[in-house]
């Protein structure tokens, strides 16, 4: 999802949080580390994430409120409605499924923001690794979407925004795309339904 179908430019709130709370620059990474990697491999819920946050951060409840706002809020950015546009498109020319490294809470979130009844709707299945337990670049990840869309890895073809995921897509025998804007992206997309690799 992130950085392909949503933009997700970073917004500064973390440095932003370091500076009201009189924190070194790295001090909210460094006590929440293991939250966020907890966090996207579903270990923990929303409310301990929410305990956490005010535990090692010393937030009283608002605060925690302000800052679970802003981590959402660069976390879901704004829906990239062209490429949305070309895979609403591709429903009935393909197989389509999002493999995503995301949060807890993030699947309710997005079917929100991006105004979907249901992000379902956009593709046949949605893989968070908070629900599998698996984040990308894990090859694991990658067979699992496989197995959910009822597809071969090497008749797929795999978009990232992260060189490491494209290359791990490719280590398991599907096609891989590094995005870095729409056009060549949809071009890409085209050249792979065509049969053209």
């Amino acid at each position: 999802m992130g950085g392909v179908l949503a933009m997700t430019p970073e917004t500064g709130w973390v440095p932003r949080w370091e500076r009201h709370l009189t924190l070194p620059p790295g001090t909210v990474h460094a006590r929440l580390g293991d939250v966020w990697r907890a966090g996207s491999v579903g270990a923990i819920g929303e409310d301990e994430v929410r305990a956490r946050v005010a535990t090692d951060l010393g937030l009283d409840a608002s605060q925690v409120d302000a800052f679970m706002a802003d981590l959402w809020h660069e976390y879901l950015g704004t829906p990239n409605d062209e490429l949305i546009g070309c895979v609403r498109g591709l429903r009935r020319r393909c197989t389509l499924g999002i493999l995503s490294n995301s949060f807890v809470g993030a699947r309710e979130r997005e079917t929100a923001s991006y105004h979907f009844d249901e992000l379902d709707e956009l593709v046949e299945h949605i893989v968070h690794s908070h629900e599998i337990g698996i984040n990308k670049p894990d090859p694991r990840a990658f067979h699992l979407t496989c197995d959910h869309l009822g597809v071969r890895p090497e008749d797929c073809l795999f978009i990232d925004d992260a060189e490491v995921n494209v290359e791990a897509a490719r280590g398991v025998g599907m096609q891989g795309h590094l995005f870095e804007g729409n056009a060549e992206t949809v071009r890409r997309i085209e050249r792979h339904l065509e049969g053209r690799l």
